[in-house]
């Protein structure tokens, strides 16, 4: 099986490659610039030499006697040797030479170009003649006339240019070798942080990860939130975009930049459980339409095995309790019936042992009298309740509310006006509402001092839904009406107002109260008479 390559190790021999050509390019560069520089500094050093002599007045006078060679020669050859030069020709205009370093070539002809300074013009030129290749400078000799008397050639051949250029080499290769060495412990150094940050994954590899993760994110049925630790939100898929009322993320490969938490309308509880990144398990964060259980853990990378973890950010799930939380508070319901069935019976049983008890100590009449009496009295406390709520769920629920209110010692009266099967609520959401503020009502008069009283009115109209329970409990103070119906504030029992937030824990009843009256778009007010007041408007009509 062939093995993959990863990225540090292909953008280490990249780069390395990149680094070779580079200095490679580099060096050739700096070599041939020093070549021609050497070169033009050769050039104007001949062209200053031999301007300084076609300007002795020892050369012009010499030019015009009989044997120039006689006094010239001498001349050349010392200053030849003092400027370090290998040839000094000074020649008449017809290319006769009256110098050289080579005394037989005297009296021959010059080789190489002299037109140009034949007519008047100094220059310069890399030729080959009898000393092999050269750089040289050709200057006229001219007279006060300005006529052309001789001509003087001064150069160097390109050997001792080119030791002069060696001499420059090994500078240019250090500088290369400086380019070479650095450019691969820049490369070596990035191939480790590269190789670190992707476990040693080759692009492949790292490309089906991404797509196998996205597919995954996309088929889970549970919210996934990824959040760096700078507090931004990283990544989401769509079940959490729908929980959290936010919008759908970005496609794959898209450039927008991750959005802050603190731009989300996220409810507090649940943007600081987000921001801080702590470690909750089964969290329970109430919003404004759905309860949500939330874990969080950190997300952590170890670079090696057995190394230290290094922390990345955090991943929390988010599942969705609301329909769930529905069918508790249903159940509650049914289990408050099956108390009160539970404590009719027993008192039944009660009243049966003592009608049993009349008939066999011969006390019919009596005994007759108490069954007609005990029979109007649940027969009228019945038709009570069915007369004041049209809707036979509602009246049940009141009807065993009614019984837990007689086993606490706390009297229950129920006033109702209009009727509730034509104002388009769901049974579900009265439930809810009427269930839980009742059942705060209960606890909180059965906390406070006799007489232990609750009053539930509700009434309907074509316009809306209100209902209102009352309670003979201490009230709730001005200072937490706000918390009150915060999800884990709670004030029963030892440690009051502590926020509670795993499942099934106090503090939920009034949160999901709130939370079912602002999703049908009505109000809920806390007041106070003779203990706490909780008044709730829904508007009449359909609802989702």
């Amino acid at each position: 099986m062939r093995r993959e390559w990863s990225i540090a190790r292909r953008l280490f021999f990249a780069h390395a490659l990149f680094v070779v050509v580079l200095t490679t390019v580099i060096g050739t560069a700096l070599f041939v610039d020093a070549r021609d520089q050497g070169y033009v500094g050769t050039s104007s050093r001949m062209l200053a030499v031999a301007t300084a002599i076609a300007d002795s007045p020892l050369v012009l006078a010499a030019s015009e006697s009989a044997d120039p060679s006689t006094s010239l020669q001498p001349y050349a050859l010392e200053l030849t040797t003092d400027a370090g030069l290998d040839f000094i020709t000074i020649m008449a205009p017809d290319r006769t030479r009256w110098t050289h370093p080579n005394p037989a070539e005297i009296g021959q002809d010059y080789i190489g170009a002299i037109e140009p300074a034949r007519s008047g013009t100094a220059f310069t030129e890399t030729s080959t003649g009898t000393l092999g290749p050269s750089v040289r400078a050709v200057v006229p000799v001219t007279d006060a006339a300005g006529t052309v008397r001789a001509l003087v050639a001064v150069g160097t051949t390109t050997t001792n240019i080119e030791i002069a250029l060696n001499a420059r080499l090994p500078s240019v290769l250090g500088l290369a070798l400086v380019l070479l060495a650095s450019g691969s412990v820049a490369t070596w150094l990035l191939g480790r942080y590269l190789r670190r940050v992707t476990l040693g994954w080759g692009p492949e590899r790292i490309a089906q990860l991404f797509v196998y993760y996205d597919s995954v994110l996309h088929s889970v049925r549970e919210g996934l939130v990824l959040v760096d630790l700078h507090g931004d939100l990283v990544l989401y898929n769509d079940q959490a975009a729908q929980l959290l009322g936010i919008p759908p993320r970005p496609a794959a490969g898209s450039t927008e930049q991750p959005t802050t938490l603190t731009a989300l309308n996220l409810t507090p509880s649940l943007g600081e459980l987000l921001r801080s990144g702590r470690t909750a398990h089964d969290e329970v964060h109430v919003t404004d339409t759905r309860v949500l259980v939330v874990s969080q853990e950190p997300a952590a990378s170890t670079s090696a095995p057995g190394g230290k973890p290094t922390p990345m950010g955090f991943v929390a799930t988010i599942r969705d309790h609301t329909d769930l939380q529905h069918l508790g508070s249903e159940l509650q319901s049914m289990q408050t019936l099956s108390d009160a069935l539970r404590a009719q019976t027993h008192e039944h049983s009660n009243r049966l042992h003592t009608i049993v008890s009349l008939m066999e100590l011969g006390r019919t009449d009596q005994a007759l009298e108490f069954a007609t009496k005990d029979l109007e009295l649940s027969q009228q406390l019945a038709d009570e309740m069915v007369g004041s709520v049209d809707e036979p769920v509602i009246s049940a629920l009141i009807m065993g509310k009614s019984a837990q209110a007689n086993e606490l010692g706390i009297a229950l009266t129920v006033t109702a006006s209009g009727t509730l099967a034509q104002s388009g609520l769901s049974i579900q959401d009265l439930v809810t509402v009427l269930g839980n503020l009742v059942d705060n009502a209960l606890d909180a008069a059965a906390a406070g001092a006799d007489p232990r009283r609750v009053s539930v009115t509700v009434s309907s109209t074509e316009l809306a839904v209100t209902i209102e329970v009352a309670d003979s409990g201490c009230g709730v103070a001005p200072e937490v009406i706000d918390d009150v119906l915060r999800f884990g504030f709670s004030t029963k029992g030892v440690g009051t107002a502590e926020p509670v937030r795993s499942v099934g824990g106090r503090g939920l009843g009034l949160a999901l109260v709130r939370q079912a009256v602002t999703r049908l778009g009505g109000t809920l007010t806390i007041g106070r008479r003779e203990g706490a007041v909780f008044t709730v408007t829904i508007p009449a009509g359909e609802h989702d």
